[in-house]
């Protein structure tokens, strides 16, 4: 029963979905009706009354011209109520037609008159209509209203049996007309089914293909033989950053990216000029390739645009991944020979009368062991980037925990250290062991650089936004120089004599591992590190 339902409910919206079409051909079907109505009626006025049979079936035939005149009109009147009543109107109306045609048949004289020939251009458009599913029901009509038509005029005219033979062909025409349209509109049927199929697909083929073209990493342009940017994805206008007055349909390439156009001319014009080529945008590297619409170049072409920068990011990110492994491995392996180095040093510091020189190069070695040791250690952190194991941290108090460990552990005076607690309270999402590891290198490393005086370093937490804080460490110490900012993040870039130059590294992959970021401030006296964080409540 459920099936039953289901699939009258799949018709009715079918049916309900080419309603407009065929409530247009309905239409035209109306207004044949009524042009076909006025001319049977012009026809009675303009040929003598003569040359029909009697005076009765003049009159009939007039009163039924009028009568189906005002019955294609009443067709017209109700033609633009729209609604599903289509469906069982049509029939009805279609029936009415060949009553009145036989009807009229019979006032103008007969099957002799030759307006039976009007029942099959009638059943020809119903059945293309109603899509060929009633064609051999009007052919049947038809066939009996031909045939009763027949024998009225046989009874009251005692005519033979033999003038069967024109009515009998006429239905017959009926009927293999009534087959003709049922076969055509099958066959149309059939081919709107396909058009609209290949139009769905076309139409998903076409969002799949605009959707590929926007996500993807480069830039994607079309350019026309005017020099025109007929479609462009966001990864082009973000990189060439498109003039805001331009539509989207006039988006002139000589004007937006001249450099581009001046490569797109040099291709155009000279064959043998490669499909690649680099220009710089905006301080970035971008590599060009060209590809030609239609094997023709001068009738455009399509522009693929690539980020060296990003491609160089990446390849120095993976290059660094690997070097973290091979570090760690490398770690792994020194730590065992480095104790045994460590515990004999440790015994002959044990050694009584150890003279002064000799106990001077064993502390040496005992510092570059435990420098040795600290380089190991944060090597190590390298590949502890991705384990991470958040979890929501109330920013005040763990701040004052922190500032109490690291004043206690590192030996800084509490004044020359200030804390300026958040002014509400804060829930952030962080690996706790990480923002603390953040914290003590960033805190150290200003102190270090700091004049240690009162004040000398500052720890606060600033308000962004709604969602978004920063925690800030200042100290007043000289800064770092313009040259060497681009590398401050850099693995293994230090301007002290005794650092290893992991730190700031380190601290800025375990930010951007808990979804944070670590920037570099420069200020007229000392500098500032902030902490982009990103808050729960």
């Amino acid at each position: 029963m459920r099936l039953f339902n289901q699939s009258n409910a799949n018709q009715s919206t079918a049916w309900q979905s080419a309603l407009p079409l065929q409530t247009r051909a309905i239409n035209v079907l109306n207004i044949f009706r009524f042009i076909l109505s006025l001319t049977l009626i012009g026809l009675y006025f303009f040929f003598s009354k003569e040359s029909l049979s009697g005076i009765d079936t003049n009159s009939l035939f007039l009163n039924l011209a009028i009568a189906y005149f005002v019955f294609s009109f009443s067709a017209l009147l109700i033609s633009p109520l729209k609604s599903i009543s289509h469906r069982y109107v049509l029939p009805l109306q279609v029936v009415f037609d060949i009553i009145f045609i036989t009807l009229l048949m019979y006032a103008a004289g007969g099957i002799q008159s030759g307006l039976g020939l009007l029942l099959i251009i009638i059943i020809v458009t119903a059945s293309l209509i109603s899509n060929g599913r009633l064609a051999l029901f009007y052919a049947a009509v038809a066939s009996i209203c031909l045939l009763l038509e027949q024998s009225y005029q046989n009874m009251i005219g005692n005519l033979s049996a033999t003038t069967y033979t024109q009515p009998v062909m006429l239905s017959l025409s009926c009927f293999a007309t009534a087959l003709l349209a049922y076969s055509l509109a099958e066959r149309m049927q059939h081919s709107e089914s396909l058009a609209s199929s290949r139009g769905i697909d076309i139409e998903n083929l076409s969002q799949i293909n605009a959707l590929i073209a926007q996500e993807m990493q480069d830039g994607v342009i079309v350019v026309d033989e005017q020099l025109n940017i007929r479609h462009h994805n966001l990864q082009a206008e973000s990189l060439l950053s498109f003039n805001k007055n331009s539509t989207a349909e006039n988006i002139a390439l000589n004007s937006n990216a001249p450099e581009i156009s001046a490569k797109f001319n040099a291709w155009v014009k000279d064959e043998n000029v490669s499909d690649d080529s680099i220009v710089n945008i905006g301080n970035r590297d971008l590599k060009l390739r060209f590809m030609a619409i239609n094997h023709l170049r001068k009738m455009g072409a399509v522009i693929f645009i690539q980020d060296l920068s990003q491609l160089q990011s990446k390849a120095q990110q993976a290059k660094l991944a690997a070097l973290g492994r091979l570090t760690a491995n490398i770690a792994h392996e020194i730590r065992n020979p480095l104790s045994a180095i460590s515990h004999a040093n440790q015994l002959l510091q044990e050694e009584e009368n150890i003279p002064a020189p000799t106990a001077r190069i064993l502390q040496i070695i005992e510092d570059n062991i435990g420098r040795i040791d600290q380089i190991i250690k944060d090597v190590l952190e390298l590949n502890r980037r991705d384990r991470t194991h958040q979890e929501k941290i109330e920013l005040t108090p763990f701040l004052a925990d922190f500032y109490t460990q690291f004043c206690a552990v590192e030996k800084v005076p509490s004044s020359h250290f200030q804390l300026l607690p958040c002014s509400t309270k804060h829930v952030i999402t962080f690996d706790q062991r990480h923002l603390m590891q953040i914290l003590w290198n960033l805190c150290k490393n200003g102190w270090e650089h700091s004049q240690k005086q009162v004040g000398s370093l500052t720890l606060n937490c600033v308000d962004v936004g709604k969602i978004a804080l920063n925690i800030q460490i200042t100290d007043d110490g000289g800064g770092v120089a313009e040259t060497d900012r681009a590398r401050l993040f850099e693995p293994f870039f230090t301007t002290k004599t005794t650092g290893n130059g992991l730190g700031l590294y380190i601290s800025r992959e375990l930010a951007e591992a808990n979804n944070a970021s670590l920037q570099y401030q420069a200020l007229a006296h000392g500098s500032t590190f902030v902490i982009s964080l990103k808050k729960v409540s």
